[in-house]
């Protein structure tokens, strides 16, 4: 009995790596989305150390605009980065807040990534100094929720974004994942 379990099981694993060979996951292809732009003209709260995570760090988001081929409009005094920023000076990215197209609907997006780089950058960073965008990492990840028709896809879109970070604003080109 034991020898004929064994030897269905290899017939089943078999049969399961011929179909995962037969056929390959489509390539990921970005597809512009929108450009975005995001105001952070207000103090920054300093909770410090919160966990072994890091320092937690909440940074309002206080206006800004996006626009895209089929996505326009303004960001909301309403959100803020919920960041975290561990002992080497990774911050976790964290945002939520309110976006506003030009036809009126609202949308919540939400953002998660990471933004690092050399001792230095992120000093220069933390000065509110600019620095060239080729020197730091910051990718974020984009989920959205609206109950506008209109924009209903964008509650079932993976995108994307490439981020910098200038002055008091963060300014970012997002990509839908097709």
């Amino acid at each position: 009995m034991k020898k004929v379990v064994t030897l269905l099981c290899g017939i089943c694993l078999i049969g399961l790596t011929h179909a995962a060979t037969q056929y390959n996951p489509p390539p990921i292809q970005l597809e512009p989305l929108a450009k975005f732009s995001v105001d952070l003209n207000a103090p920054v709260w300093e909770l410090g150390t919160t966990s072994d995570a890091g320092k937690r760090r909440i940074i309002p988001i206080t206006g800004g605009t996006f626009e895209g081929k089929s996505l326009k409009g303004r960001i909301l005094n309403n959100g803020a980065d919920w960041q975290i920023v561990d002992s080497k000076g990774l911050a976790i990215i964290d945002t939520r807040y309110l976006l506003e197209t030009d036809d009126g609907a609202l949308i919540y997006l939400q953002t998660k990534g990471y933004r690092h780089g050399s001792a230095e950058t992120l000093k220069q960073l933390a000065q509110g100094k600019d620095v060239d965008p080729k020197n730091y990492y910051f990718k974020i990840t984009m989920q959205f929720e609206t109950s506008s028709p209109k924009y209903s896809w964008l509650n079932q879109t993976v995108a994307v974004g490439s981020a910098m970070r200038l002055g008091k604003a963060v300014f970012y080109d997002a990509y839908t994942l097709k």
